[in-house]
């Protein structure tokens, strides 16, 4: 599986490309970060944002895109800011017809460092590691968007398990209630 993780973020978005199945070791293919001015208007940082994330799909092809959920903080202009590069992200995969995944911060650390309360250097230390780098990404956002597909290829087995129990449960509940309605019909 090949997983875009997006660290979203109007002045850097990290993005980085991991390769890889869970059990196995992975593959990074590249990292970097989507930069826009901070004076820019945020249409045009948008469309930076956009630009961006369009040519990391280009070259990468993915599979999948993994984002980092957005979630309320007291900075009210960061949240916003982040969700507007979030929501570029999902367009962007969307438009192509990628599937999309969010994750959790606290997800994403503990999938990577084992708590959900790691900071930024045990994430970089982890993702080096376990990507056998020489040295963590910079900056920070880089790794995190590494972080983020590391995160979603481990993951996704358990979550694809999850779905399909889901799904079974509901198409027995639905046949339930078919022969319910029949086992009525029958009676009346």
């Amino acid at each position: 599986m090949r997983v875009l993780g997006v660290d979203p973020g109007l002045t850097r978005c990290g993005v980085g490309v991991v390769e890889g199945v869970a059990g196995r070791p992975l593959t990074m293919l590249g990292v970097g970060v989507v930069r826009t001015p901070a004076d820019a208007d945020i249409g045009m940082r948008l469309v930076g944002i956009e630009r961006g994330i369009e040519e990391w799909i280009d070259r990468f092809s993915p599979e999948l895109v993994a984002v980092e959920r957005v979630f309320s903080q007291h900075n009210v202009r960061t949240v916003m800011g982040t969700a507007q590069a979030s929501a570029v992200a999902m367009l962007c995969a969307s438009r192509r017809g990628i599937p999309v995944a969010l994750h959790t911060p606290s997800e994403v650390k503990a999938a990577v460092t084992g708590s959900g309360r790691a900071d930024k250097a045990q994430v970089g230390t982890m993702v080096t590691r376990l990507l056998r780098l020489a040295e963590p990404p910079k900056p920070a956002d880089a790794a995190d968007a590494l972080a983020l597909a590391i995160c979603h290829i481990w993951r996704a087995p358990a979550q694809n398990r999850l779905q399909q129990a889901v799904a079974a449960q509901n198409r027995l509940q639905e046949a339930a209630a078919r022969h319910a309605s029949a086992v009525k019909g029958r009676i009346r």
